[in-house]
């Protein structure tokens, strides 16, 4: 790579040539605020807080869409880039609410942040014209505030480079401009896939999830309540970044102990239903793969994913498994074999879960999720609400003492925690479907070839003289990629899976903020951990869920755990 030389705020500088000046000023440690830049999105130089002053421009420029070059002299902090940076966050703060303090977004808003740093303790630019929305909490999982909207693009670039949905783009012009839907509907009425990466890019409090924490407080102070709580794989090693760890921490006991401080009665691991799933979904798939069944069959545990397909391909759902999420599994089995074998009366037990997703609330509110009678799931909150309901009880969650997981829900295996990264689903069906297709205790634990980051990553695998072509897939405008090549018939795969999330749900739209390649690698590791710390590795060694199908399911794929464990999709029109 060629390497250039410049000079910044007197510090000798080298940087690749075709690097902006941002990007070189990072490397060297120089920061420079930014507020529509965002490492993971195309640059659009549109905020223009991040202005400098470099030889051979005539006025200031963005950093973040100027190139560097040979020799050139660059300072960040003069004080007519000061001067203008202050402008620019007065002009922002001049046409935004002032009820910071009440904000979801309070401690953790970039805008706040800047006009911090800035020293900015009064706003010059009063009394002028002000836009006026309202808030849009039409969509089930986010809401959308208008007025603390500051036109940085990044939603529009994430839904439309990165998830391929294009919910947003900005209409009108000057100060009229606004961050738009089609025709300007709501967000619930548009074709939203609910992933939350919006949310997840916003600076400010224009869009976040919505929160829910309010229903679990008062399910929790209910005397006629049982309150049980289920936590998706992927929170274990997000949650303590929510609090002020490193990311990547693995927190699972200190989580279990928040939980059981905050009040529930009982605490699970939806580890124990990602097992159930990779029964029901790996058995499926050899059902299908053994008897004509329709391939590629692709995985169905992301509801980003399925609101995506039922969306823009309904003609492939036959694709997908039948199988419910982890999530779903453990709202039907809590309901029913918990329930019974805890003595308790269904009707009295508020299921919630923690996942690290928001599409999660829309799919637990599906009407068909109520294979058990009742609502599968009551509540679902995510990494980011359950930071909050943790912080406001006043918990030292760095300093609780470890604390385990109640049974009979809470058990699970390696092959379960990898279901929160890109790839893990794949492997955690491989380490059972190969034993199942050998007849033997296979020692292949790890499946190498399924692990990585790419957006889509292909592999040919002999399973019991088998031929296993599969693929992995994850952010939902790869996902699209793959189902055109399905549907022009050049997609020679027998199984597929697909995470709506960058990196899956480590990335997923509830986890903390901010989040970049990095943090999701770290957090990434932190699951590889926990699979190889576990005796157990495959789903199908369960002790727990090998009691379920003996004792009450009888098999996978039979009557019993086609009513409870599977559901259909169907079309969606908005």
């Amino acid at each position: 790579m060629e390497m250039i030389t410049l000079t910044i705020n007197g510090q000798t500088v080298q940087a690749p040539k075709n690097a902006t000046i941002l990007e070189a000023a990072r490397s060297a440690g120089i920061h420079i605020p930014t507020l529509c830049y965002h490492s993971e999105l195309a640059p659009e130089g549109a905020c223009r807080l991040c202005v400098v002053e470099a030889t051979g421009a005539r006025t200031l420029v963005a950093s973040c869409v100027y190139p560097v070059a040979e020799g050139m002299v660059v300072k960040t902090n003069t004080d007519k880039v000061r001067a203008a940076r202050r402008m620019v966050v007065e002009l922002l703060l001049a046409n935004h609410p002032k009820d910071c303090l009440a904000c979801q977004k309070s401690g953790d808003c970039e805008l706040q942040n800047i006009a911090a740093d800035l020293g900015l303790r009064k706003i010059r630019f009063e009394g002028g014209a002000r836009k006026a929305h309202t808030i849009d909490a039409s969509n089930p999982c986010l809401v959308r505030d208008q007025e603390k909207c500051i036109l940085c693009g990044r939603c529009i670039r994430v839904c439309r480079d990165v998830q391929g949905m294009s919910v947003y783009s900005f209409a009108e012009r000057g100060f009229d401009t606004i961050v738009s839907t089609a025709f300007e509907q709501d967000l619930g009425k548009v074709e939203c896939s609910y992933c939350g990466q919006c949310a997840s890019v916003c600076p400010t409090g224009a869009i976040v999830e919505k929160d829910d924490t309010e229903k679990v407080w008062s399910a929790i102070n209910d005397p006629d309540k049982i309150v049980i709580v289920q936590t998706a794989p992927a929170v274990r090693v997000a949650l303590g970044e929510e609090l002020g760890m490193e990311p990547g921490s693995i927190v699972t006991g200190k989580m279990v102990a928040a939980l059981r401080n905050l009040g529930f009665d009982k605490i699970f691991d939806t580890n124990f239903s990602a097992d159930l799933t990779i029964m029901e979904e790996g058995h499926e798939f050899l059902h299908r793969l053994t008897n004509g069944g329709v391939l590629p069959m692709i995985t169905s545990c992301s509801p980003g994913w399925v609101n995506m397909i039922e969306l823009k391909y309904p003609d492939l759902l036959p694709h997908l498994s039948s199988a419910k999420s982890p999530q779903q599994m453990f709202g039907a089995i809590a309901k029913t074999y918990y329930a019974e074998k805890a003595g308790i009366d269904p009707a009295k037990i508020v299921s919630v879960s923690v996942m690290p997703c928001t599409a999660k609330k829309a799919e637990a509110a599906r009407p068909e999720m109520n294979a058990s009678g009742y609502r599968d799931v009551d509540v679902v909150i995510t990494t980011r609400e359950l930071g909050r309901m943790i912080r406001e009880a006043g918990l030292d969650f760095k300093h609780l003492p470890e604390d385990s997981y109640d049974s009979p829900l809470g058990t699970g295996t390696g092959a379960a925690v990898i279901f929160g990264t890109t790839g893990g689903v794949m492997e955690a069906a491989l380490r059972t479907v190969a034993d199942v297709l050998t007849g033997e205790n296979l020692q292949t634990v790890d499946y190498n070839d399924v692990r990585g980051m790419e957006q889509t990553r292909e592999a040919e695998l002999t399973i019991a003289g088998n031929t296993v072509k599969i693929a992995v897939v994850h952010t939902l405008a790869s996902a699209r990629k793959i189902l055109e090549r399905i549907r022009a018939g050049e997609a020679d795969y027998q199984f597929i899976e697909v995470m709506a999330c960058p990196g899956g749900c480590i990335g997923g739209g509830g986890q903390p903020i901010p989040v970049n390649a990095e943090i999701r690698r770290a957090r990434r590791e932190g699951l590889f951990d926990c699979d190889s710390a576990n005796e157990l590795r495959k789903s199908h060694e369960n002790p727990e869920i090998k009691e379920l199908y003996d004792t009450w399911l009888g098999k996978p794929l039979g009557e019993k755990a086609h009513s409870l464990l599977h559901t259909h999709y169907h079309q969606q029109i908005r």
